[in-house]
């Protein structure tokens, strides 16, 4: 398999010339996601940079969105930021009045996140900002490509999430 990725992956590299080629770490799917993932964070922090927005409050933000009375644990983990950042992060969206954090009624440790009517305002903001960003690079694939794509991705998370509750 290897020799076949290391063949693959010269035959990018020269499809592409003038180009450096990635040599085996053409063979990391990690170095790969992780390089396209930094171009769009850039493009992002571009697009939002006269906000002054802090990294991880975008999707924390949506995170809360999508799941009203999240946990900040469950936040933490599903951003994929260690739970001291992902403490910042709900400091700050409650100081741009944006969230909330109440007491669970089930629960008197855990604290339920909220979104804001002002938040759920400037996250639709924020969506349209990262959907410029990620056109550039998107419009590369078609909308079949874009579903398996997103699939495969959403898989391979589930196998690198573990449940650290």
């Amino acid at each position: 398999m290897a020799v076949k990725s290391a063949a693959r992956s010269k035959e990018i590299s020269q499809a592409q010339p003038g180009r450096l080629s990635l040599g085996r770490l053409g063979d990391f799917v990690g170095f790969r996601l992780r390089r396209v993932q930094n171009q769009l964070s850039r493009d992002f922090a571009a697009a939002t940079a006269a906000q002054g927005l802090r990294s991880g409050l975008f999707s924390s933000l949506a995170i809360i969105a999508a799941n009203p009375g999240v946990s900040q644990n469950e936040l933490s983990r599903e951003v994929g930021l260690d739970k001291s950042v992902t403490v910042t992060i709900v400091d700050e969206l409650e100081k741009f009045g944006w969230a909330k954090r109440e007491r669970s009624p089930t629960d008197r440790r855990r604290h339920a996140l909220f979104i804001t009517p002002e938040g759920e305002a400037h996250l639709d903001e924020l969506f349209g900002l990262v959907g410029q960003a990620e056109d550039a690079v998107l419009h590369q694939l078609s909308p079949a490509e874009m579903h398996v794509l997103s699939e495969l991705l959403d898989r391979m998370y589930a196998a690198c999430v573990r449940d650290d509750s």
